[in-house]
């Protein structure tokens, strides 16, 4: 059996009908879970939001379907920025992961931060201390280092996935199209996985 399974949502995406929405489709979701609904987890990785310096809030496309209740653990790769954007992604879900950015106003989130769902452990790093930004083989080693099967790193604010080393390196892009200093223009992403697990928990 799959243990995970991987959506990418992005805003051009729905623009061009592109892209199903896993999150909002109740019904058809729980068509397609069958028997094992109880033990799926919906995990949002997102970041790089910079609410409200470099922008005002997430597209309204995406606060549409991400609504109370709809996922049950969000990863955050840092840049939040602000105490009021934190407090929506815990109303949207009160199990909220972030490690901190290169500008977050929250100095008490770790740099990295481990999150073991089902039989998958998640890591989580900013990415901004990576150079070159991005650079595979420096993610790689934090990955090995964190011992993580799924590495969820940021800063670059450009949706990307590669399979390293038989794992498995995500940037969700930024959530809500923020600049930045390599991309005067993004386009707003997020990922979501669908995993098979009846346990969550963060290892000592």
């Amino acid at each position: 059996r799959r243990k995970a399974r991987f959506f990418e949502v992005s805003n051009r995406a729905w623009r061009s009908g592109g892209a199903s929405d896993p999150a909002a489709d109740g019904k058809g979701r729980e068509r397609e879970r069958g028997r094992g609904a109880s033990n799926m987890v919906l995990v949002l990785c997102l970041g790089d939001l910079h609410v409200p310096y470099r922008t005002s809030d997430l597209p309204q496309q995406f606060k549409d379907i991400l609504l109370p209740g709809k996922v049950q653990q969000i990863l955050c790769t840092g840049d939040v920025c602000s105490s009021e954007m934190f407090s929506y992604l815990k109303s949207i879900c009160t199990n909220v992961h972030i490690v901190k950015g290169q500008f977050d106003e929250d100095h008490s989130y770790p740099e990295t931060k481990v999150v073991k769902i089902g039989d998958l452990k998640f890591g989580l790093v900013h990415g901004h201390t990576v150079i070159p930004w991005g650079d595979i083989s420096s993610l790689g080693m934090i990955q090995r280092q964190l011992d993580v099967d799924i590495l969820i790193s940021g800063h670059t604010h450009e949706f990307r996935t590669y399979a390293y080393e038989d794992k498995l390196l995500v940037n969700p892009g930024s959530a809500t199209g923020a600049y930045s200093s390599k991309e005067p223009s993004t386009t707003p992403s997020f990922c979501l996985f669908d995993v098979d697990a009846s346990k969550v928990s963060e290892p000592a």
